[in-house]
């Protein structure tokens, strides 16, 4: 038995992520609420109408539960780098060394929350770069909800590229795409991902200052997205693998550069800037003496991480090496009453423990850590009082993440998600093509990942691509391209970045401020894909 494609199994399988955006966006519950909320749905009606067993679910949960563990281990880590360099009064360093670096605080911003986010996502990923960025960025007075925001458009448009090309490479396994095809569906990808890239600086911009600020970012907006998203674009074309990493790194060397420029040396700020904070006791954080504390020390401990990372990843025999330790668990095969078959599995997501990004977050945290108590800057009994925070704000976010990827499972195993997927596209025929970006959008919003997002309805895009006589490299191209778009609502990493920037439980307002910003740019991305499909 098939399973059927009908308005009622569809309708059903839209009720657990309505229900997620309802209360996180309408009654701005926070994720740690919501989620047990959308997982209880999705539970039931996996049961109800979907010919789902208690097996098959519990199974599809234990996956979850596994999954959810390697976006902890980046959670705690990173909160625990955030709260050692708080401990250190670091952050006041970093921002007084930025001011010496451009007066321009704009730029600072952009620095922060656009290139060098860009440049975690880059090596790193998996949320390192939110996890990371936002508490930097309300170190330098920025409102955290809007640090929150900042950073993850600021890392979404290396959700395809980034992390050595991880995502990419799944999309390829999938669809079995090669040739002139496979370098068609990069460029079509890179082109897609250079208009998220351009909004982000415009949104970094206009959230700073409207059209004021706009318009005295516009040439370092310029500068920054023809090096990320042309560079990108060029790149995929001779080396997936690096075509984000290298044009991150070009752009985290060119903002220096940026902020010698005339037009960017000068001190300039927006006063009543919508998305700062201005309270007194900021201004007075600014006299906080640092000591003997340079920029380049404040920032150490994130040295020490992109120096692990990139000793690692970009070494090929000693990635090779440490990535022949894998742990993971076996699963059986399942099937749905209608057929839908979840594969066995002799090691299920195998977690990678000497070449996975908490461990580089956790190795950075310690030596950071013996790095500022060498210079005073910790007293005695710090280190305890960071990992009391660090554990403090880990508990309220393992739930939330753990209840919405078991969420995002259930309704995987179960064929909820393939029935979103093709109900959407069985009712818009060829018009389908004006949603495809919007189906990895969806992907990376249940999965919290464009991998597996990719990984999840890339064989779809491809086959109803085929079935409706479409271009397959531009469809699959606008598919992964929403999935990093998608990426920016994904709620486990807008958790991340409210964890560690300190407003955990408001993950429904962030959700409702990045909400339109990414239909808006879905919408256009799927009518320039409509237009090259059916005007050329």
């Amino acid at each position: 038995m098939e399973l059927p494609v009908n308005i009622l199994l569809w309708l059903m399988a839209a009720v657990p992520i309505v229900i997620l955006i309802l209360l996180m966006v309408k009654f701005q519950w926070g994720a740690a609420e919501a989620a047990p909320i959308g997982l209880l749905a999705a539970f039931i009606i996996a049961i109800v109408f979907y010919k789902s067993n208690l097996e098959l679910i519990g199974l599809e949960s234990a996956k979850g539960i596994w999954t959810s563990l390697n976006v902890i281990f980046i959670i705690l880590p990173a909160i625990l780098i955030y709260e050692i360099t708080y401990e250190a009064k670091a952050f006041d360093s970093m921002r007084n060394g930025l001011k010496k670096f451009t007066s321009n605080e704009l730029l600072q911003i952009m620095a922060l929350g656009w290139v060098f986010a860009s440049f975690l996502q880059g090596i790193t990923g998996f949320g390192v770069p939110i996890a990371v960025c936002a508490p930097l960025l309300v170190g330098l007075g920025v409102r955290p909800l809007w640090a929150v925001v900042i950073a993850l458009f600021g890392q979404a448009w290396g959700n395809t590229f980034g992390t050595l090309a991880v995502a990419w490479d799944a999309l390829v396994s999938q669809t079995g795409i090669q040739g002139s095809t496979l370098l068609e569906t990069a460029l079509w990808a890179s082109l897609f991902i250079w208009i998220i890239n351009i909004v982000t600086g415009i949104i970094i911009s206009w959230a700073y200052g409207r059209w004021a600020a706009t318009k005295k970012a516009l040439p370092a907006i310029i500068i920054i997205s023809l090096i990320q998203g042309g560079g990108q674009t060029i790149l995929t074309q001779f080396s997936p693998t690096l075509s984000a990493f290298i044009p991150s790194l070009l752009s985290l060397v060119a903002i220096f550069f940026i902020g010698k420029m005339k037009i960017y040396r000068e001190s300039w700020s927006i006063q009543d800037s919508p998305i700062m904070l201005r309270q007194e006791e900021n201004k007075q954080a600014e006299k906080i003496d640092d000591g003997n504390l340079t920029m380049n020390q404040a920032f150490f401990p994130f040295y020490v991480l992109t120096a692990i990372t990139l000793f690692v990843l970009l070494i090929s025999p000693l990635k090779t090496f440490l990535e022949q330790w894998k742990v993971g668990l076996s699963f059986p095969e399942t099937m749905t009453g209608y057929g839908i078959t979840n594969h066995a599995y002799d090691l299920f997501s195998p977690v990678i423990p000497l070449t996975n990004s908490g461990l580089f977050l956790f190795l950075s945290a310690i030596i950071g850590f013996l790095f500022f108590k060498s210079k005073g800057r910790i007293q005695k009994g710090g280190g305890m009082k960071a990992i009391r925070r660090t554990i403090e704000k880990t508990i309220p976010s393992t739930i939330a993440v753990i209840a919405l990827i078991i969420m995002s499972k259930i309704m995987g195993g179960t064929g909820q998600t393939t029935e979103l997927a093709m109900g959407t596209a069985g009712v818009m025929g060829q018009t389908y093509v004006f949603f495809a970006p919007a189906i990895g959008v969806l992907g990376s919003f249940m999965t919290s990942s464009n991998m597996s997002s990719n990984i999840l309805f890339g064989g779809f895009q491809k086959a109803t691509s085929t079935l409706l006589h479409l271009n397959e490299a531009s469809i699959l191209g606008a598919h992964t391209a929403g999935g990093a778009l998608g990426s920016v609502l994904a709620p486990s990493k807008i958790i991340l970045g409210t964890t560690t920037a300190g407003i955990l439980g408001q993950e429904g307002r962030a959700l409702k401020m990045i909400l339109p910003i990414v239909l808006a740019v879905a919408i256009l991305t799927g009518l320039i894909l409509t237009i090259f499909t059916f005007l050329f």
